[in-house]
Formats: C-alpha cells, structure tokens, sequence
C-alpha cells in the first residue's frame, strides 16, 4: 500500500510541474510583439504574360497572408523564406501583405503594384553618398509603368544585381576607393526596359579628426628641415592613449632648429564652431616648445601659429592650441608640427595622435575626479597627490581632492604645482575660485599663476580661509594684475605661506574661473 500512495504523489507532483512549466511557456509566447519591417520584393517576368513573383520580408514573422488586390477572393498562405507567383492583367493593384507570429499578432504592409506591359517610362534615380560613411552609397528609383528595378555597383563582370521596388533605397558599401559606374533597370511586365546609368567615385578624404587608425586613408606626412615621420604602431600604448597607430617624428641629428611635418588635408578647415585643435603628444622630455601651425594651401604667407610645451616625459599628454586670433577669412588645408622648435636635431623621436577641433583650450576646472596623472609635484620638502576626499561634507562631496603635506621643518615657501593641459584663457573670466579645507582658519593661502616653463614671469594672490576643519571656497582675484598675452598654465598652491611646516595636511579641490 505504501508504493501505491508513493506512485500517486510522483504522478500528481509531474502533472502539477508540467503545467507550470506550460503557463510558462504560454507566457512567454504571449510576450512575443507584433511583426516588425514586414515589406515584400515583387518581380514580374518580360514575357507579356503579367506573371508576379512576391516574395514576403520580414521580422519576428510566422507566416504571411498575400492578398493580390485583384479578384482572387481568398489569401494566399506564403512561410518565411519561400514565395508565390500569381498571374495579373494589366493594371495597378493594392497588394497587401500580412505578417503574423505564432502568438497571432500582426502587422500590414501595402505595395501599390503596377503591372504594364508598355516599356517604363521617367526613370528617374537617385544616388546619395552616406553621411559619416566615405565608403557607402544610397540607391533610390522611380518610373512610370514600371514592376521592379535592378541595381549593378560596378563591382565586375561577374556582380549579382540586387532587385528593390520603388519606395525601397538600398545601401551599398564599397571596398576601395576608385570610380564604379553603377547601373539601373527599371523592368516592366514586357520586354521592353529602361536603364540609368551613372559614375560615382569614392573617396576617403583626410579630413579632422585624424587618429591613424584606418587601413584606407592616405595619411600623407610631409617632412622638411631633416625631419622624419611615419605612422607606427603605438610604442606606449598607456594612460590617455592606448590606441592602436600614431604619428612618429623623429628630429634627426644636427636636424634644422625648425625641423617639422606637414600633414595636408583634402579639404579647407571649418573654424565656423571650433576655433582651437588639441593633440595627444608623447616626448622624452619634459619643457619641449611644440609648435603648431595652420597654413594655407598654396600661400605659405597664410598661416598662424601657436607653441605649447610638454609638461611630462615619457607618457602621453594633450597639448591645445588656440587659433582663435587667426584670419579666419582666409583658408587653411594644412597642420604643420615642430617638434622641439628652437633646437637643433639630436636624433630624439616624438610621437603624435587624435588630432581635433575642439571649442575651447580654457582647462579649466580641474576636479580631480579624472583617472589621469595630474602631475602634482611638492617643492621645499612638500607632498603633493590626488586622494580619496578625507571628508567628503557640506559643499565638497566629490570623491577625490588634492592633498598638500607640508611636514614639519619644511620651507615658509613650501608648496604644490598643477601643471594644465593648456593655458588658462583670461579674456574674460579673471578670477579664479578654489575649495579648500584647512585643519585651521586665518592661515593664508597662495595662489601663484606661472608662465610655462618660465616662473620667472608669474601672477600671484593671497586670501586667508576663515573656518577649520571644514571645506570653504575661496576667490583670488586677478583683475588687477594678470596680462591676457601670457599664457600662464601652470597653477601652484601655498598653504600657510611663510611659515615653517608644522606636519598638518591641506586639501584642495574644484579649480575653476569666474567674473
């Protein structure tokens, strides 16, 4: 009696899991959606008998119903992948085409089908290039008494052509630039055909941005003065840059002061949106002039020019150059970079990459909320480092600061330098306000502005904080002191200026201009 009482519950246990496993299963075909880019190609034969072939299209679909549009009274019942042929007179007719899924769900798709025996007349074609892709084309068609068309790209001899209805455009990609003669025919249900035919040539313009990266573009590095450039793969592939190619330029031994390369573009530069490009450089030495220049095609006399200098050796950085005092009614096809300019050739190589336009070469803030090295260095036995935020509280939530150790003994002047991607832009923000947190309030904080690579030429303010252990924002005004002209990109910090360290911790945060 026990096996028997153990059966049924192993029997009713099965029959209850099976239909929960079926409701499942019922659910799910429930979620299925309705059919999506339901369409169909219609060809019709040359041979005046009005003989159609439909072939359905669609997604998510699990059959078709064809409804011819003529006097056929019941639908046609056509499965994914195959098709139908159906016998017309001649005239036009409303097919439509009704996908379904297996949940019952469907979607329509109308095709007003002409079916003429008269030769197409008005064939007219459109062929436009792809936006954003150098390589590809749309195909578009219409004509009068027309079924269906074909389109050749020009491939060779042995090209299938792809067949598409009017209303349809069909995208081309092409492997290689040249010029292919594509060609249309515009069928009807006799003999009789139109064809269009048309050049189209493809080109991969080099055009900003340039990232060496494609296998297609002729990125045609012109060297002068003894200088030597290539496209490499990346030999530091690290930091801010791990793409795959980058630009090399090599200063060859005894190289002329103004050594450099030319990179020619096919096209004039747009300055109407972004008047400044930026660069990634990599260069063995830190304190290097790169200059970069804009020039005209043909008129070398039309040019403006900007130096920067590297602020790090042996790794990537960006540099950024604003061109915003250039003519800009003038035309520049041309960027031309000189790599430690001023200086004879030693044999050094530089390495370049991701060469844009950008809107602005003001870098500031400064959050150091960035997964980059920013490079702050401690002077007169200070420490300078990017850390998590110790108290992360009232306006400074953010998750890293700046942190000054000034330990104890150390210099009145000891203090921190954040070197910037670019000179600060003064021409209409002269201020700059920093968050700052000191374990004391009434301590004076020096904020110094220094020349690159000359700290002989600088700018500097002094504010007290008034609270401790507390973050506070502080405004150093510069109006009254700073000069436009001088490109000062380097920030340097002194908390409790001259007075010996006493072994307390500052932290800083939050660099950033206003009036």
């Amino acid at each position: 009696m026990k096996k028997f009482k153990i059966l049924i519950t192993f029997v009713l246990a099965s029959i209850m899991f099976g239909c929960s496993d079926d409701e499942n299963s019922l659910d799910s075909l429930e979620n299925v959606g309705a059919p999506t880019n339901v369409s169909a190609l219609f060809t019709i034969t040359q041979d005046n008998t009005g003989l159609v072939t439909i072939a359905p299209r669609g997604e998510g679909v699990g059959s078709y119903d064809i409804y011819f549009g003529d006097s056929t009274a019941e639908p046609s019942r056509v499965f994914p992948g195959k098709t139908i042929n159906h016998t017309y007179a001649e005239g036009v007719y409303s097919v439509r085409v009704i996908g379904t899924t297996i949940n019952g769900k469907t979607t329509e798709y109308i095709h007003q089908l002409t079916v003429s025996f008269r030769e197409p007349e008005n064939l007219a074609v459109t062929i436009t290039p792809v936006t954003g892709d150098s390589f590809s084309i749309d195909v578009a068609a219409k004509a009068e008494f027309e079924a269906f068309f074909e389109v050749w790209f020009g491939e060779g001899e042995n090209e299938t052509p792809v067949q598409f209805n009017e209303g349809e455009t069909i995208k081309h990609t092409y492997a290689a630039i040249g010029t292919y003669e594509v060609k249309v025919v515009a069928y009807s249900g006799g003999a009789a055909t139109k064809t269009f035919t048309q050049n189209v040539t493809i080109t991969n313009p080099l055009l900003l941005p340039i990232n060496f990266e494609s296998a297609t573009l002729n990125y045609s590095l012109t060297d002068f003065g003894n200088a030597s450039s290539s496209v490499i793969d990346n030999p530091n592939a690290s930091g801010i840059n791990t793409s795959t190619r980058v630009g090399k330029a090599v200063k060859n031994p005894g190289a002329e002061t103004w050594a450099g390369t030319t990179i020619t573009l096919d096209e004039v530069i747009d300055f109407n949106t972004f008047k400044s490009i930026r660069l990634k450089v990599w260069s063995p030495a830190a304190g290097v002039k790169v200059k970069l220049k804009i020039e005209n095609l043909t008129d070398g006399t039309i040019n403006h020019e900007i130096d920067q200098f590297t602020t790090v050796a042996n790794q990537w950085e960006v540099l950024s150059y604003n061109l915003s005092a250039a003519d800009f009614s003038k035309q520049y096809s041309k960027v031309i970079l000189f790599f430690n300019f001023d200086v004879v050739g030693g044999g050094d190589t530089y390495y370049f990459d991701d060469i844009e336009q950008f809107s602005s070469v003001n870098p500031l803030p400064v959050t150091f909320e960035d997964d980059v090295d920013y490079n702050l260095v401690g002077f007169g036995s200070a420490v300078g480092s990017k850390v998590a935020n110790p108290d992360a509280s009232g306006i400074n939530t953010s998750a890293n600061v700046a942190k000054m150790l000034k330990p104890t003994g150390s210099e009145t002047w000891a203090g921190v330098s954040l070197p910037l991607v670019a000179p600060i832009d003064f021409s209409v923000q002269k201020k700059l306000k920093v968050k700052v947190w000191s374990p004391a309030a009434n301590i004076p904080v020096l904020l110094k502005l220094e020349k690159h690579n000359d700290n002989s030429v600088s700018i500097e303010k002094s504010v007290n904080t008034t609270v401790a252990n507390e973050w506070e924002e502080l405004t150093f005004d510069y109006t009254d002191v700073v000069n436009t002209t001088v490109p000062y990109q380097m920030v340097v910090i002194f908390f409790d200026f001259g007075t010996s360290g006493t072994g307390a911790s500052y932290y800083y945060d939050d660099v950033k201009q206003s009036n």
